[in-house]
């Protein structure tokens, strides 16, 4: 897919992974409708942002667990531009909880995980799939996470939404083949807001993020601007690619080997 003048959906995608992709695939030169739900500031500030990397940007407000918010951020591509050529479903949400403790989530909390990390993907795929097959052509990216593979994060239900998406990316692969490919990146711990607010003292954030650090084999923490970088390949570049799920993190799911073992001699 050549992103110059592509029209491209990025849901949630005001601030951190989402707003990372939004600016890559407008220095691609692509059209991108940015979305948000609460966030109207940050998103106005991220479509700004697009525009100044060279692309063209327009806000969608909408919750993607409500299927007429997901078809009314289609129609917002299709009004002002007449396609839509590549979708990124990042829009997202958790709710901490430690994995041993099985009462800390209610029934409410695990259907709210589930209507955004799950169904949220599939209703914009859906409201996006006829203008996609329209054109003969389109690419879907979730945007998923190492917890659905680990089942660890931020909670046992979070992880468990993740697994779904994983599932659904491969579901869907199959049945909109060949006209739509579907994949996704599985980002392990990424240095944004989402983790950075849980702290009140920046110092603790800092030593939190030190020894995850300590943990990767890369030894480096992702950016947003690292995530996005797999999307967008993974919309514009992998003609041959679909139903994957790219892990980007690090190479922590392959465990640190211990020093002694990577600086023994031959």
């Amino acid at each position: 897919m050549d992103l110059k003048d592509a029209v491209c959906i990025v849901t949630g995608s005001a601030t951190g992974v989402g707003a990372a992709c939004a600016i890559g695939l407008a220095r691609k030169g692509a059209r991108v409708v940015v979305n948000f739900t609460r966030s109207e500031q940050a998103a106005r500030d991220t479509a700004e942002a697009c525009r100044s990397a060279g692309g063209e940007a327009v806000l969608a407000q909408g919750d993607v667990s409500s299927d007429g918010d997901c078809r009314r951020i289609a129609q917002v591509a299709l009004d002002r531009w007449g396609k839509i050529d590549g979708l990124i479903n990042n829009a997202g949400i958790t709710k901490f909880a430690a994995a041993d403790d099985l009462h800390a989530l209610s029934a409410d909390d695990w259907h709210a995980l589930y209507a955004v990390n799950v169904l949220g993907p599939f209703q914009m795929i859906r409201a996006c799939e006829p203008a996609m097959r329209a054109a003969g052509r389109g690419s879907v990216v979730n945007v998923s996470s190492t917890s659905g593979i680990t089942g660890l994060g931020s909670s046992t239900a979070y992880a468990a939404t993740k697994g779904a998406l994983n599932t659904l990316t491969l579901s869907l692969a199959r049945a909109l083949a060949p006209t739509i490919r579907v994949n996704a990146v599985a980002p392990g711990l990424v240095d944004t807001r989402w983790h950075a607010d849980r702290y009140e003292d920046p110092a603790a954030y800092d030593k939190f993020l030190e020894a995850y650090r300590n943990k990767v084999p890369l030894g480096t923490i992702a950016q947003g601007d690292d995530i996005a970088e797999v999307a967008v390949w993974l919309l514009e570049g992998a003609r041959h690619v679909t139903g994957e799920i790219v892990v980007a993190d690090g190479g922590v799911h392959l465990g640190k080997s211990p020093a002694s073992l990577t600086a023994r001699k031959p």
